[in-house]
């Protein structure tokens, strides 16, 4: 069985004292593969990609930078590029 893996794109609005908590829960789903946070003006203020080797290197700076940046002000919304399998062979229902 062979699969392909499709993109999709979701955008989250979150509070500032919401964000950092937000950001957590998106990286332990495990299909994510890029969080891009955008301010009030639409302006994007971090980009970070979410793979296994980044995730244990980049955890503790990349959740401080976004505490503080939750700190300066409240509104954000969060650009999540997740990972969904896809499968390119059809269905096939067996008959009795």
């Amino acid at each position: 069985m062979s699969q392909q893996a499709t993109k999709s794109t979701e955008r989250i609005d979150v509070k500032g004292g919401h964000l950092v908590e937000k950001v957590k829960d998106l990286v332990h789903e495990g299909n994510v593969r890029r969080i891009v946070i955008k301010d009030s003006d639409d302006r994007s203020v971090l980009e970070v990609p979410v793979t296994v080797g980044v995730i244990g290197f980049l955890v503790a700076p990349t959740m401080a930078a976004i505490g503080a940046m939750a700190a300066i002000a409240a509104d954000y919304s969060i650009e999540v590029e997740r990972e969904r399998p896809e499968t390119t062979e059809p269905i096939v229902t067996p008959t009795a």
